[in-house]
């Protein structure tokens, strides 16, 4: 499939993963399975509670991740990766490996500025 810049479907891609804590959410879902609310809450103690419920409801319309309710009281509220979920696994994986080597990079040109 060729790719022509006036078709680029990156932004498609980007609105749906990119936010301050969506990575985050979806790598603690790969990584870790399934979770409940209050559990992604304490992994990520700089969201607030309504952030967290936005992006994961941002998720879910995706199609990305799955809600389910458990009937019962208290409430119980689990959140998973969906199988098409789950092909974000080495898009967002590569975007890791490529911010690390970019970071390292960033590092060692402000030393290289510093050092002159």
């Amino acid at each position: 499939m060729e790719k022509k810049p006036e078709n680029c479907q990156v932004d498609d891609a980007l609105g749906i993963i990119v936010g301050k804590w969506k990575p985050v959410i979806l790598l603690y879902l790969l990584q870790e399975g399934t979770k409940r609310f209050s559990e992604l809450k304490r992994q990520m103690p700089g969201i607030t509670q309504k952030m967290l419920t936005k992006q994961l409801r941002e998720l879910e319309d995706e199609d990305i991740i799955q809600r389910e309710v458990y009937a019962q009281v208290p409430p119980k509220v689990e959140y998973s990766m969906t199988e098409y979920g789950r092909s974000l696994e080495p898009v967002l994986e590569a975007m890791h490996e490529w911010g690390a080597k970019h970071t390292a990079r960033k590092v060692i040109k402000q030393d290289q500025v510093k050092s002159s």
